[in-house]
């Protein structure tokens, strides 16, 4: 029998869909967006069928064969159903543990797995925030992450966040790290913690995340430190097949890709030949972008920087905010062996792609985001009413762990198990 986990607070599934990978059997997913849980539940339809041997009909379903309610009504109940729909607090967490322990069916909850909005402790947040986000309902989550341990008494539990909680503090000053891992031992866990940096296992992409685990009992040593993998790729290498578009185009649904004669995504499980790949479309510029980018790529042409907002002229600088988060507008450099962060707002600002040998002029794909995320080319981004949009899109891509990076813990963490 596989190990089973929970999902709490699961965004669209990346630190999810690496423990899948590895042969943990998921219980259940709690989230509070909407779009991200549909995105969820056509996941979790995909796996039951590809399980099934019936995999065609999610083709189907990409290809527009069919409506999403037609796809899932293909699908038992107990796989769409088992992503609730709800925000964790106070309101609804009994509800939650009812809903749980139906699909748990009287098996044990080995493994719990999650990590609360990172608004409220990121660095870039807590600068945006007059009140440095102090009194921010999302510091306290955690506390209710302590309950489901309370509930559930897993083995192990996996706790994702970005950096900045290792110094974001309460009223108090006492940083919520602290007040989190000392609620964690009271619950019966030992927890140890890494900052694990994703271009230092295969993700061609430099982002930084805290994992932190825990584990019953008093045993120490036993962080399943993932191992790492340098696969000496650029950038250029998770975009090499995709059909070249300019701003505006490109579709949502089915595109043809080229012929991909590298190892990079075979490795990074990125390429799934028997499965149309989708949105790769471009978002569309005004004037203002393409000066705008015109500027930015100028100065990483010249001189390898990027670009500061505030340098911007004048009549550019259109957003308010311009104290922090001075660097909203990135490129992304192909011939470099990683991009820097993707972010949750691309759909607003935009990350421009430099390619070897043509000029795309337009901002990255959420295909293109979505496999610097080293999410599978099968996975697909649902929005809340069926209609595609790219701004929940990008947003559910970057806001997720990188497939990739979850796996590898996920593979460690097995090894630490048996």
């Amino acid at each position: 029998m596989n190990l089973t986990f929970l999902d709490l607070f699961a965004g669209a599934g990346g630190l999810s869909e690496g423990f899948i990978g590895t042969g943990f059997e998921p219980v259940a997913h709690v989230e509070s967006d909407q779009a991200a849980c549909f995105t969820l539940r056509t996941r979790m339809a995909y796996h039951w069928l590809n399980t099934c041997g019936h995999v065609e009909l999610y083709a189907d379903y990409l290809k527009g064969c069919i409506s999403r309610t037609k796809f899932y009504e293909q699908i038992p109940e107990r796989v769409i159903g088992s992503v609730i729909n709800a925000e964790i607090g106070a309101l609804k967490i009994l509800d939650i543990f009812r809903q749980v322990d139906s699909l748990l069916e009287n098996r044990r909850l080995d493994l719990i797995v999650g990590g609360p909005p990172c608004q409220a402790y990121s660095i870039v947040g807590r600068s945006r925030d007059g009140n440095q986000m102090k009194g921010d309902k999302r510091n306290y989550l955690y506390l209710y992450y302590a309950e489901f341990l309370k509930r559930y008494q897993p083995l192990y539990f996996v706790f994702e966040n970005v950096i900045g909680l290792l110094s974001a503090k309460d009223e108090d000053g006492r940083l919520y790290f602290n007040a989190m891992r000392d609620l964690f031992f009271e619950c019966g866990y030992e927890t140890e913690f890494m900052t694990l940096s994703a271009e230092d296992y295969g993700i061609l992409q430099n982002r930084k995340r805290i994992i932190l685990v825990g584990r019953r009992g008093k045993t120490t040593g036993f962080y399943p430190e993932p191992d790492k993998w340098n696969p000496k790729a650029m950038v250029k290498e998770a975009f090499c097949d995709l059909p070249e578009i300019g701003a505006g185009e490109g579709v949502p649904g089915p595109c043809h890709v080229r012929p991909y004669h590298g190892t990079w995504q075979i490795e990074a499980r990125i390429r799934n030949e028997d499965l149309p790949v989708t949105w790769h479309q471009a978002r569309p510029h005004t004037d203002q972008d393409l000066e705008i980018y015109r500027i930015a790529v100028d100065l990483w042409n010249r001189a390898k920087m990027r670009l500061d907002y505030n340098s911007l002229p004048e009549h550019l600088k259109t957003h308010r905010q311009r104290d922090s988060f001075l660097d909203r507008f990135k490129v992304v450099a192909s011939d470099l062996p990683f991009s820097h962060t993707v972010v949750a707002h691309i759909a607003k600002d935009g990350h421009y792609y430099i390619h070897p040998d043509i000029d795309q002029n337009r901002s990255i794909t959420p295909r293109e985001a979505a496999r610097l995320q080293t999410f599978p080319d099968d996975y697909y981004f649902e929005s809340s009413n069926g209609i595609p949009s790219r701004t929940p899109t990008f947003r559910q891509i970057g806001n997720a762990v990188p497939v990739l990076l979850s796996r590898k813990i996920a593979d460690k963490l097995k090894e630490v198990w048996l």
